[in-house]
């Protein structure tokens, strides 16, 4: 029996639950997939990196993570800006821009979503939750 390709991605659709993005309450939240055979975590993905599934579920993130490496970047702006790879509570490691100052980020730090989308570059933008000054004391 032939089943069409519109009508088995409808069906496959409606039994994972797929997230709109483009609804008010997702706006600014940190959307990432999970795999529905594996359950791996991943970020921005058309197929699952352990078992190169596609069927993957949208799913909304709370938001919190760990700084897992922090640099500077000179290149292509006028002025030095933070790039960072944050390991988010979910187990996805997504890049984006940490705030506050460029030396008082470190591997480590806990941070939390302030923006989904850098106005900018379009990355998500964190804040730290630890004290950012500590080193100064």
């Amino acid at each position: 029996m032939y089943h069409s390709g519109s009508a088995a991605h409808q069906a496959a659709g409606t039994a994972t639950g797929v997230l709109d993005p483009g609804s008010a309450e997702l706006r600014d939240a940190l959307l990432y997939q999970r795999c529905t055979w594996c359950g791996t975590a991943m970020y921005h993905r058309l197929l699952c990196p352990v078992c190169q599934g596609s069927d993957l579920r949208t799913e909304r993130s709370e938001g919190t993570g760990t700084v897992r490496h922090s640099a500077i970047a000179h290149r292509n702006t006028p002025a030095a800006r933070n790039v960072s790879m944050v390991e988010m509570a979910e187990g996805f490691v997504v890049r984006g821009r940490v705030m506050g100052p460029l030396v008082g980020i470190h591997s480590g730090d806990r941070v939390r979503l302030s923006t989904a989308k850098d106005p900018v570059r379009g990355e998500p933008v964190f804040q730290l939750l630890d004290e950012p000054y500590r080193a100064w004391r």
